[in-house]
């Protein structure tokens, strides 16, 4: 008969406890319960999974839903189509997971590490990123995409599409291209080194508040003096802008 080891999971919403037999040579009982959970299609949500490794597991489809993966990592995992909806993975290592068509949907992904990661077509909504680090995520596809990269301390690389709101109510739409250095501060509010104005609404041209004279003008690229990569200064200098329009439009 071979031996094996109990190895409990925790249920944090219905207090149930989940007692698996895992063999005795196993030394991660953890990421053998989850990943056998995962293949057997067992309930996981709702799972105290906080600090587990599950570095490059194939977790696709499964039902994560609720989970605290608090500190997890899930670095290059495959998380393809997961239920991820109001599970806690704030501080997780996601870099270089598959999120793609992932529903993370009021999931809690503070201070979350997703460089590199795939969530193209994921759902978004509701789902808190502050904090988080999206450098060279593919969020193409996204919903709710636009939002969430407002909430990042990181911003994304490539072209970012961005509002400002200038004198008068005047709004500009902003091409950052994926050279120009960009940075974002405890609000909504991003910044960017260079900026291409795309379009102008309301006027021929827009008029910066800041100083009331640089001028925005459709297909000419905007320098300022200077650019700050300091986040945790909302006014560092740079061209300031908003991911969505109505942002610009309200501030």
């Amino acid at each position: 008969m071979q031996q094996t080891k109990t190895q409990i999971i925790y249920n944090i919403y219905s207090n149930e406890l989940y007692s698996f037999e895992v063999p005795i040579e196993v030394e991660d009982s953890q990421r053998w319960v989850i990943l056998e959970a995962v293949k057997q299609k067992k309930e996981l949500s709702g799972a105290d999974l906080s600090g587990a490794d599950l570095s490059g597991a194939d977790l696709s489809g499964a039902d994560l839903s609720w989970a605290n993966l608090s500190g997890a990592n899930l670095s290059g995992a495959n998380l393809s189509g997961a239920d991820l909806s109001w599970a806690n993975l704030s501080g997780a290592d996601l870099s270089g997971a598959d999120l793609s068509w992932a529903n993370l949907s009021g999931a809690n992904l503070s201070g979350a590490n997703l460089s590199g990661a795939d969530l193209s077509w994921a759902n978004l909504s509701g789902a808190n990123l502050s904090g988080a680090n999206l450098s060279g995520a593919d969020l193409s596809g996204a919903e709710n995409s636009k939002l969430c990269i407002a909430q990042t301390r990181i911003l994304p690389e490539g072209d970012i599409i961005g509002y400002k709101k200038c004198s008068n109510n005047v709004i500009v739409k902003l091409l950052i291209p994926s050279d120009a250095k960009r940075s974002s501060a405890f609000g909504r509010k991003c910044r960017a080194e260079f900026a291409k104005v795309l379009e102008v609404f309301g006027a021929e041209y827009g008029i910066a508040m800041y100083d009331n004279k640089t001028k925005y003008i459709a297909g000419e690229t905007i320098y300022p003096d200077s650019f700050s990569e300091d986040w945790q200064t909302e006014c560092a200098p740079g061209i300031h802008f908003f991911i969505t329009r109505i942002e610009a439009e309200n501030y």
